[in-house]
C-alpha cells in the first residue's frame, strides 16, 4: 500500500510539472486588429488582445460584435539597416501570385511559395504576414489593406473585386502589368529629367577649365 501511495504522488507530481510547463509554452497575448459589426449593423473596427484569432473572436462576441475578419496587427518589417520594399517589389509578388493561382495552387499554399523565392527578406516578412492573416480567415483585400504603406486603396479595391467575381489571378495580373508599365514611365521621365542637369553641368566644368587653363594663357 505504500509502494502504491509512493507511485500515485510521483504520478501526481509529475502531471503537475508538465502542467506547469504547457503552461509555459503558452504563447504571449498577441495584438490582433478586427474588423465586424455590432448589435445595431453598424461597421466596426479595432484592436484586441488575444492569445489566437478564435480566442478574440470569442471575446469580441461577449462584446456583442460579430468579426468579420481578423489579422495579427502588423509589426514594423524593418530598421534603419533593412532593405525597403519598392514597388516594384510588390509588382514581382503581384506576378507570381497570379502564377500561382492560375496553376491551380491553394492560395495560402501560393503564399508560402512565393515567400520561399524572394530575395528581400522584409518583403519575405510582409507576404508571410498576409498569409497568416488569410489563414485566420481574412480575405486577402482586408489583409493586404491592414499594410497600406505598400498596398494603396487602388490595388486593394481591384482585389476585392477579384475575389467577389471570382477572377482574382487575372486581376493580380493585370495589377501587375500595371504596376510594371507605371515604374517604367517613372523611370523614364527621371532619366529625361536628370539630361538636363547632366548638360549643364558638364556644361560649367568645361568653363572652368577654360578660365583656369586656358584664359590665363592667353592674358
Amino acid at each position: 500500500m505504500a509502494l502504491t501511495s509512493t507511485t500515485k504522488a510521483s504520478s501526481s507530481t509529475l502531471a503537475k510539472t508538465r502542467a506547469a510547463t504547457k503552461a509555459k509554452q503558452i504563447p504571449a497575448t498577441n495584438t490582433y486588429v478586427y474588423k465586424g459589426v455590432d448589435k445595431k449593423g453598424n461597421k466596426i473596427q479595432g484592436e484586441i488582445n488575444g492569445g489566437s484569432p478564435s480566442i478574440v473572436k470569442t471575446l469580441l462576441a461577449k462584446q456583442g460584435i460579430t468579426a468579420k475578419s481578423v489579422s495579427k496587427k502588423a509589426k514594423p518589417l524593418f530598421g534603419s539597416s533593412g532593405k525597403a520594399i519598392k514597388p516594384s517589389d510588390i509588382a514581382v509578388f503581384s506576378r507570381q501570385m497570379a502564377t500561382m493561382m492560375k496553376a491551380g495552387v491553394p492560395l495560402v499554399q501560393a503564399f508560402d511559395i512565393v515567400a520561399d523565392g524572394l530575395e528581400n527578406p522584409n518583403l519575405r516578412k510582409l507576404v508571410l504576414q498576409i498569409r497568416d492573416s488569410v489563414a485566420a480567415g481574412g480575405g486577402f483585400a482586408s489583409s493586404l489593406r491592414d499594410h497600406p504603406k505598400y498596398f494603396d486603396d487602388l490595388f486593394c479595391n481591384l482585389v476585392d473585386a477579384g475575389e467577389q467575381s471570382g477572377a482574382l489571378e487575372t486581376m493580380l495580373d493585370r495589377i501587375a502589368t500595371y504596376k510594371e508599365k507605371t515604374e517604367a514611365l517613372k523611370a523614364k521621365i527621371k532619366k529625361a529629367m536628370t539630361y538636363p542637369v547632366d548638360v549643364v553641368l558638364i556644361k560649367n566644368i568645361v568653363t572652368g577649365i577654360l578660365l583656369v587653363k586656358v584664359v590665363p594663357q592667353f592674358a
